[in-house]
């Protein structure tokens, strides 16, 4: 089995490149020399991303739930199998306490990048993983849920920095019409 650094380390997924540029300075230096449609472009380009983000922290946080929940399960003592997981799930999928969110709901439904991006939290814990979890070791079980929580507090950390690409470039459009350098005419023609 392979520990939670190696899986989560040698995986490479495309959309960790979108992300990568997204976040980079450079992608908001000079916003203020930018056209109002760029502005517009980036800001929807943050969002898009920021949606499969949200999608996949979304799916990591019910595999940690399933993963916590064996490791449960065997700290009690219980003998475990498929099918006990399997009707466990309503109740381990079902409404968790979850630390707030930004407040913020989703412009667009359905996430473009979410194949690539899911594709690392598959190769930490997909399916046929899961549904092993009863035959694996409990230091099988701890190195999957370790590497989900760290592919998930790494996901929370870059959409809290996509958060911060979107308010910067929307307070500069907002800025632009304030000060008049951007008129509400232009967006009916």
């Amino acid at each position: 089995m392979h520990s939670a650094s190696v899986l989560t380390g040698t995986i490479t997924v495309m959309a960790s490149a979108a992300i990568d540029r997204l976040l980079d300075p450079s992608y908001v230096e000079g916003i203020r020399e930018l056209g109002m449609d760029e502005l517009r472009a980036k800001r929807a380009e943050c969002q898009e991303v920021e949606v499969a983000l949200s999608f996949l922290r979304r799916l990591l946080q019910g595999r940690l739930d399933i993963v916590l929940a064996d490791l449960q399960r065997r700290a009690g003592g219980t003998p475990g199998d498929l099918a006990a997981l399997v009707e466990q799930l309503p109740g381990i999928l079902g409404e968790q306490d979850r630390p707030p969110g930004f407040g913020r709901l989703p412009t667009l439904i359905a996430p473009s990048d979410a194949g690539d991006l899911t594709s690392e939290a598959d190769a930490v814990a997909d399916a046929s993983r899961l549904a092993a979890l009863p035959e694996m070791s409990e230091d099988e079980v701890r190195a999957m849920a370790d590497a989900l929580g760290e592919l998930e507090q790494r996901t929370s950390q870059q959409r809290k920095q996509l958060f911060e690409r979107i308010d910067l470039l929307q307070e500069e459009i907002v800025r632009r019409y304030k000060e008049g350098e951007a008129s509400v005419d232009s967006l009916l023609r």
